[in-house]
């Protein structure tokens, strides 16, 4: 399934995508997408477990349409 694909399959099933690639705004067309898609700056488990408290008020917070990158 190419990126395109898989966002709008996603987008038929979930609320939010979350995601490690900090290009994806580059590679895909976001316009009219109503997934909320939330950036992490890190694919490092460890570091992500240390700021779990973050990304779930980042993911409570997100409206449909949201780009938002974390920076931790």
């Amino acid at each position: 399934m190419e990126n395109g694909d898989l966002l709008a399959a996603a987008e038929k099933v979930f609320d939010a995508f979350i995601t490690t690639d900090k290009n994806l705004r580059d590679q895909q067309n976001l316009s009219g997408r109503q997934l909320a898609i939330l950036v992490l700056p890190t694919t490092s488990w460890p570091e992500i477990q240390k700021h779990i408290g973050p990304i779930s008020d980042a993911v409570n917070a997100l409206k449909p349409g949201d780009f938002i990158e974390l920076k931790f």
